[in-house]
């Protein structure tokens, strides 16, 4: 009898980490979980907790001996630890970028030893301010100045890619890289400047929607439940090695539409103001107009297809957050975990 894969996941308490943790457990893997538990939160993998097959390991990426422990008899390792969300990468670009950039190697370098597969979780601001129609894997990047915090990210996700494409090129690390076009639904909260929860939370409360600049930026929610599926089904496809896979949705909707779609669907009485975006973060702040992912090479690699419709993920994102409004307090540690100090 064959033993179980055994995978690791890091970031496994975050929001999209939670729900791949998930899916895994379902799919028979054995599953360990790397999260500092910065941005990550352990009731996230509630629906897992005592689960014979999960182990949850609470310490940093830029733990090298703690990342290599971790790596060790693994068959693969999904990382998705990162400083995320634009208020905190604007609020401390530092330690962002050596956690995203640092971070990475890390684990590069550990799956190296350990000669198993990676999969990068990266992100559609790599395209920067690029404003095609369709934006392809080999779309040109257009970044703002390196002086400007907003674009850190961007260009630490970036290197991350970069870096990953050197250890596949010239080590030959079997490394597939994903980039994830504003992914939502349940456990995702507005904490950070994710924009979709962030409204929502907003019409639940009967406050008023804040929308930044003038509206008219558009983007294309992904749902979890669609991406995360297509995250394995491309990493475990050998013809992935090496290359960038966009997984994005597929309507595009601008930020002003948005909101009174949320009002329609949350059914609330809510008004919609625009904030300038030096009132919502600082001077010189700048935004991408429009993001509208390729998903060709993903659909014809493992057919993917993002079929859960936009109200349908405002609806599963606003009963989430009623639900957790609404639950009792819980204690502070959750789930029994292996801290290294």
């Amino acid at each position: 009898m064959s033993r179980a894969t055994r995978s690791v996941v890091t970031g496994g308490a975050g929001f999209v980490g939670s729900h791949l943790v998930e899916l895994l457990l379902e799919r028979g893997d054995d599953v360990v979980v790397l999260d500092d538990l910065s941005t990550g939160n352990s009731e996230n993998l509630a629906a897992v907790d005592g689960h014979p097959r999960l182990e949850v390991r609470e310490g940093s990426v830029l733990d090298r001996p703690f990342v290599r422990r971790a790596l060790d008899g693994s068959d693969r390792v999904f990382h998705l630890a990162a400083a995320v969300g634009v208020n905190l990468i604007v609020d401390s670009p530092l330690s962002s970028l050596r956690t995203n950039i640092h971070g990475t190697e890390t684990v590069l370098q550990a799956a190296l030893d350990a000669e198993i597969d990676v999969l990068l979780a990266s992100t559609s601001e790599v395209y920067g301010k690029n404003t095609a129609d369709r934006l392809h894997e080999d779309s040109d990047r257009i970044l703002g100045s390196p002086l400007l915090s907003r674009w850190s990210y961007s260009a630490a996700k970036g290197i991350d890619e970069a870096f990953a494409h050197a250890y596949w090129n010239e080590l030959g690390l079997p490394v597939t890289i994903i980039r994830l076009f504003n992914t939502v639904g349940p456990r995702q909260t507005g904490r950070y400047g994710m924009v979709l929860p962030r409204l929502v939370g907003q019409a639940l409360r009967g406050e008023t929607l804040t929308v930044y600049g003038d509206g008219q930026q558009t983007r294309c929610f992904s749902y979890v439940g669609d991406v995360v599926p297509a995250m394995v089904d491309v990493v475990e496809h050998r013809a992935s090695k090496g290359k960038a896979y966009n997984l994005g949705g597929a309507e595009e909707i601008s930020m002003l539409h948005l909101a009174h779609r949320i009002l329609a669907v949350t059914g609330s009485a809510s008004d919609v103001t625009l904030v300038p975006y030096e009132q919502a973060y600082s001077a010189g702040f700048e935004d991408m107009r429009r993001r509208v992912p390729d998903n060709t090479r993903a659909h014809e690699l493992v057919g993917f297809v993002p079929r859960t419709p936009l109200d349908t993920m405002i609806a599963d994102v606003a009963a989430d957050i009623t639900a957790r409004t609404t639950a009792p307090p819980s204690p502070a540690q959750h789930l029994a975990t292996s801290r290294v100090d």
